[in-house]
């Protein structure tokens, strides 16, 4: 048991492939990682090990696919025209920035979780933002983060020590514990194959809009905060220059297919 280290295990866990022995360090394993113990349907599965398991839940994923489409088309919303010129609107402003901003169909949970708007009167965008912090198993939403904000000033609250929320700064303490020049900010880059992952490393000195300039966003961003000192699986584009950070052109011919620039969450 990877949890009490005591007892045999039993059971191994669909999501974290952690080893447990009992009901009890189930339930310890999945409060210590914040794991919800639900397999990942489309974790990336080598042809090697590629069983007709796979192909079966393979399967199953499109049919739910395709029935969350065909009930996102059934949607009123789809044929709203207020909705139309205002996801348009937004994804124009954010051209004129520099910003390649994308939106998903309704009835996507990034669709519907996505408050980003724009200020005309400020000429301004107030973001919809993710902050994830991958080593100790924790993401925080905001919300109408304003686009002159730097990275620094955003995250404060969460990793200095002084100016964090206490209950925030325990639960990261590994980070407010760090100095600040141990901080990276990674983004992923959108429109890679799945076993490409790649992010660009952003500057916390500079404001949000200005890292955002010249990326793809798919409906709102998420920024991962990792430590220099401590591992992660993350591979930030130029350590790998064997590939180009463009997708290919079959990829950008099957997302320009989608209707109106919207394309399916990638993730």
């Amino acid at each position: 048991c990877e949890t009490c280290s005591k007892e045999e295990a039993k059971y191994r866990c669909p999501r974290c492939m952690k080893y447990s022995c009992s009901l009890l360090c189930v339930k310890k394993h999945k409060l210590a990682l914040s794991c919800n113990g639900v397999r990942d349907k489309t974790a990336f599965v080598s042809v090697n090990e590629f069983t007709d398991l796979n192909l079966l839940s393979d399967y199953r994923f499109l049919e739910d696919v395709g029935r969350t489409a065909d009930a996102a088309a059934r949607h009123l919303a789809v044929h709203s025209s207020t909705t139309r010129r205002l996801l348009f609107s937004l994804r124009n402003k954010a051209q004129k920035c520099n910003i390649d901003l994308r939106t998903l169909p309704v009835g996507f949970t990034k669709r519907r979780e996505n408050s980003t708007t724009f200020n005309s009167t400020e000429n301004k965008f107030y973001w919809h933002l993710k902050l994830v912090f991958p080593h100790c198993h924790a993401e925080y939403t905001l919300k109408r983060v304003p686009d002159d904000k730097t990275l620094a000033d955003i995250l404060k609250p969460y990793i200095d020590p002084v100016e964090s929320d206490p209950v925030v700064c325990q639960r990261l303490k590994i980070y407010t514990a760090s100095p600040h020049s141990d901080v990276r900010i990674l983004m992923k880059i959108e429109n890679r194959r799945q076993n490409s992952v790649r992010y660009n490393e952003l500057d916390a000195s500079r404001s949000l809009l200005d890292n955002l300039k010249g990326k793809v966003i798919i409906e709102y961003p998420t920024l991962f905060v990792v430590l220099k000192t401590l591992k992660n699986d993350m591979v930030v584009l130029g350590q790998d220059a064997s590939e180009p950070a463009e997708s290919s052109d079959s990829e950008s011919s099957s997302l320009s297919s989608m209707e109106e620039g919207e394309i399916r969450d990638s993730s």
